[in-house]
């Protein structure tokens, strides 16, 4: 039991390379927010250049918001393709065979301004969302197989920690003084191209994952020989036992297709559960706040919004960080319920502060805090856990096939958020969060009565409490050992 809590360096040096693709993630989804004005500026010169007329607003409004969203486009069909590369590849070699695409991107966009060409920007958007979907599910696959059953947790909230370092990294990069100016932007977008080389560099001395080796191509030897270097103990009996088992229980299963997770009772539930939590994360309105944030500030009368952004990013740092501590301790649901709830009240404090901003200067400062504590409770909840309780809800099996769903689910809502909010802002004013915290209620609700804890459980166990399904009882409740011995006539 000793070595289920140990952190090795193998270990940490394995997942903080994988989390190399979370940074990515988060640096690409925060880095088009504060050089907004500047990159509108070069696609209005362009089409002068082209054209010899300027822009119709409308139209660039149209560009600017494809150049955000096109990054979920590409995203939705890189989580849809996960399941094609581990299954092949495996998780370590398929994270290295992606890195490909952000070199790509990086040439793209970091050469869209010398060749005149928008197009460029926006297909280098595209291209580095499909590596970010491809990361999202690779990223908390990898650190879920390799990570012991006590620190699952706590390692799997480090992909969250990566793409909110990622963001506050794109934030600082993106102040006018540093690389967010007329100038320098091509570089700020460009920058991908350093993290995907390091992880090049250091993943080949990463482990595979046992689970892979063991379950996946039958190499019973080397999965050991994987987990007493990351155990760093000799004893790894009770690990192989349990992939054994997982192994036992995935041979008795015909294997599992996309179409069979919502045709089978015993998936119907966890796949259900894993897209309204990759739904309550999204449709949460945070990437409002991400990509829009500099202009809300704006909105709010604050005086230097650039650097109120980049406090939002220091705070949702600083509160992933206690997510990572207090995982283990708390559990997942109630951590969900924490967050949903707080962040439902802070949409309404913004709210407020928005409609009488014109009456009360002071209100800007109210904003400030609402945004600050929107983004601290999604942090604690939201953010984090919807990424690997995906992991956690799946055996082997179905596990790539789920991630494609989930994943696909998460850049959708993702898409529609960062293509529609602006007009949506447009439409509802300052009344426009009154739709999330609607949202959020919702998801609320459902996490509440739906989604079962699954703190310091056995993959095994968890997907047994699936299969024997909930009966009449409350599964968040449960033992391991209850959970085996339920009726099963509660499937959703």
């Amino acid at each position: 039991m000793a070595s289920e809590k140990k952190v090795t360096g193998r270990l940490i040096f394995a997942v903080s390379t994988a989390v190399l693709g979370s940074v990515q993630f988060g640096y690409n989804t925060g880095v088009i927010n504060a050089p907004q004005k500047v990159i509108e500026s070069f696609i209005n010169n362009t089409w002068l250049q082209r054209y010899d007329e300027p822009i119709h607003s409308s139209t660039l409004t149209t560009l600017w918001s494809l150049a955000v969203a096109i990054f979920s486009v590409g995203g939705m069909f890189g989580s849809f393709s996960v399941g094609l590369f581990v299954n092949r590849f495996g998780r370590r070699n398929s994270m290295l065979m992606v890195n490909s695409l952000a070199f790509i991107a990086a040439a793209l966009m970091g050469f869209s301004k010398l060749a005149r060409s928008y197009e460029m920007l926006i297909l280098g958007r595209f291209i580095i969302g499909l590596y970010s979907g491809l990361s999202t599910g690779f990223v908390p696959m990898y650190v879920g197989e390799i990570a012991p059953t006590a620190l699952r947790g706590a390692l799997g909230t480090l992909h969250q920690l990566g793409i909110v370092i990622g963001i506050l990294i794109a934030q600082i990069f993106g102040l006018d003084s540093i690389m967010g100016n007329e100038s320098l932007w091509p570089l700020l977008l460009g920058f991908i191209f350093l993290p995907a080389l390091i992880q090049c560099i250091t993943l080949p001395f990463c482990p595979k994952s046992p689970r892979f080796l063991l379950i996946n191509r039958n190499e019973e030897s080397k999965a050991k020989s994987v987990l007493k270097k990351l155990r760093g103990t000799t004893d790894v009996s009770s690990d192989l036992q349990e992939m054994k088992e997982e192994s036992r229980q995935m041979m008795r299963e015909k294997k599992v297709t996309i179409p069979e997770l919502f045709r089978s009772p015993m998936y119907r539930q966890p796949i259900t559960i894993a897209i309204v939590l990759q739904l309550s994360q999204q449709l949460s309105g945070i990437n409002a706040i991400f990509y829009y944030s500099t202009n809300i500030f704006q909105k709010a009368g604050v005086g230097q919004p650039v650097y109120a952004t980049i406090g939002s990013g220091v705070v949702n740092t600083a509160f992933t960080v206690v997510s990572l501590f207090v995982v283990e301790r708390a559990g997942r649901r109630t951590l969900h319920l924490i967050g949903l709830a707080g962040m439902a009240g802070c949409a309404i404090l913004m709210t407020i502060a928005l409609v009488l901003l014109d009456q009360l200067p002071w209100m800007s400062y109210l904003s400030i805090i609402a945004i600050f504590g929107f983004v601290a409770f999604f942090e604690i909840g939201p953010g984090p856990i919807p990424w690997f309780i995906v992991a956690e809800l799946f055996s082997q099996g179905p596990r790539p096939a789920a991630f494609a769903v989930s994943g696909l689910s998460n850049w959708t809502a993702n898409f529609i958020v960062g293509m529609g909010f602006q007009y949506i802002e447009q439409l509802c004013g300052p009344y426009v969060f009154i739709i999330f915290t609607v949202l959020l209620a919702m998801f609320f609700i459902f996490t509440y009565f739906k989604v079962p804890e699954t703190k310091g459980r056995t993959f095994d166990e968890i997907a047994s409490g699936f299969r024997q399904g909930a009966g009449g009882n409350s599964p968040e409740k449960l033992t391991p050992e209850e959970l085996n011995s339920l009726g099963a006539d509660s499937q959703v």
